[in-house]
């Protein structure tokens, strides 16, 4: 037997059902079906941080992070007051991560700083509001080598104060997308082409800036949609009232080009917009805050299509307090994304919480799972990036806790058997390995648990604990109609 279905008799009622344990399992305990038509004990992991690791022993601002994928290092650049833009490159091993001696980029300073990595040099690009030169824009190309870097010469790709900026790579055209604020033009929103020259001279060029937005525009931030080969670029319209709002492109050579209307998102003011990209089912997810909805986090889904156009499902709370600096990646080990934020309503606490988005088609959603704080004071600053050689996301950020030193912790989402479809039910007693024992299957009781609440709902977690926790990917199991007593809900499908 190794159909849920097969287990239900005609016109449902109590099924009690004996099944061989495949593995041993504790009385009380939720298990799942296994292929082989036996009843396993669900194991699992939740998501956790480890311990933090500075970086650089000074204040720092403007954390971000990428992964560098052919020497499989993070790459963080941010800034140091009084020093100006550095760089530190890290190794994570386990839960923790290492980092060597950060190395300046000359005679730069990064504010509104964005990095991104170029896999067809294997470079890494760095833009940034250059406070030493004007404020204007400017990018730098670095190589990795060991735990250092080496920069090729800063170039200009604004001649402007350029606040706001987001980057990101076409790995069809292997050009570099850079988004920003064009305070030279009206802060207009704007995109501008990088190509990336390997070898020692580590040099980029830029083609002509093309405008995606003839309004003040802020929180622009973009990412690469691999489905149609599109940059999308998410922002805030000040000339809408500062609507969430994402405009979408293509790129040929060193051109980028608009080519649909604009299309909202949330239609309230939106901060601390990050947009990132699920590449199992081809959906953009956008994280921000919404200032419409109580300041609450909130991150929604959307699908882009062959015309530059995208449509948006329906947008998810994942933090329901006043939340900054949210930042949003993709962890493809897991395919689930990531979103780390300072909860303003937890002490300012550095935050993490894992996304699931579903739905095949043109809408999509997003559910999440509980919060993990991995830094437990201030924190402000923050970026990501998902390390694919070790499976794990590196979360940078300021720590106003240790006097806003530099700071990374590795980030590790759990994993467990428990899917949405192979819940069983719940052992009636102990079942030793390879025995056969009695499980409470759907429409049955299960009457040997302790201190529940009487009315209340319980839920599979994905360590195997059964919890009032509804988050999920916990699992309704059914309704305590004792202390000691579970309803098990009906099978549904």
């Amino acid at each position: 037997m190794s159909n849920l279905s097969d287990l239900i008799p005609a016109g449902g009622g109590q099924n009690n059902t004996d099944f061989v344990a495949d593995g041993g399992i504790t009385s009380g305990k939720p298990v799942i079906l296994t292929a082989a038509g036996k009843a396993a004990p669900i194991v699992g992991s939740s998501d956790s941080a480890g311990t933090p690791e500075v970086y650089q022993t000074n204040g720092t601002t403007w954390n971000q992070a990428t992964f560098d994928s052919s020497n499989n290092k993070v790459v963080v650049s941010y800034n140091v007051g009084g020093t100006g833009a550095l760089v530190a490159v890290g190794t994570i091993s386990g839960s923790t991560i290492t980092y060597g001696t950060p190395v300046g980029i000359s005679g730069a300073g990064n504010s509104y700083g964005s990095i991104t990595y170029d896999s067809n040099t294997n470079r890494v690009v760095i833009a940034y509001r250059d406070y030493s030169n004007s404020d204007y824009g400017t990018a730098v190309v670095g190589a990795v080598t060991g735990t250092s870097i080496t920069f090729g010469t800063p170039v200009v790709f604004e001649s402007a104060s350029t606040p706001y900026i987001g980057t990101t790579f076409d790995t069809n055209n292997n050009a570099v997308a850079i988004s920003y604020v064009d305070g030279g033009n009206f802060n207009y929103g704007t995109a501008v082409v990088g190509t990336v020259t390997g070898g020692g001279t580590n040099s980029i060029s830029f083609g002509t800036p093309a405008v995606f937005e003839s309004a003040s525009t802020s929180w622009t931030s973009a990412t690469f949609d691999t489905s149609y080969n599109r940059v999308v670029v998410a922002y805030a319209d000040a000339g809408n009232s500062s609507h969430g709002t994402v405009n979408v492109a293509s790129i040929s050579g060193s051109v980028i080009t608009f080519g649909g209307t604009a299309t909202v998102f949330e239609a309230a003011n939106t901060q601390y917009i990050s947009a990132t990209y699920d590449s199992n089912l081809e959906k953009v997810v956008i994280a921000y805050k919404d200032t419409g909805n109580s300041n609450y986090g909130t991150a929604i889904v959307g699908t882009v299509d062959g015309s530059y156009t995208i449509t948006f499902g329906t947008a998810a709370v994942f933090a329901p307090a006043d939340t900054d600096y949210s930042v949003a990646t993709f962890d493809s080990g897991s395919n689930q994304v990531v979103i780390a934020f300072r909860d303003e309503d937890n002490s300012s606490y550095g935050t993490a919480i894992v996304g699931t988005v579903s739905g095949t088609g043109v809408s999509g959603t997003i559910s999440f799972a509980t919060e993990v704080v991995f830094e437990a004071a201030t924190t402000q600053y923050i970026g990501c990036a998902y390390d694919s050689n070790a499976d794990k996301v590196a979360i940078v950020y300021s720590d106003n806790g240790n006097s806003d030193y530099g700071t990374g912790v590795v980030f590790s989402i759990g994993s467990t058997n428990l899917t949405s479809t192979n819940l069983l039910g719940i052992a009636s007693g102990a079942i030793l390995d390879t025995a056969t024992g009695t499980i409470n299957t759907w429409g049955s009781r299960n009457e040997v648990q302790t201190g529940l609440t009487i009315g209340s709902d319980y839920y599979v977690q994905t360590d195997g604990t059964i919890t009032t926790t509804s988050t999920s990917p916990a699992q309704l199991i059914g309704t305590a109609i004792s202390a000691t007593q579970i309803n098990i809900k009906d099978y549904t499908g």
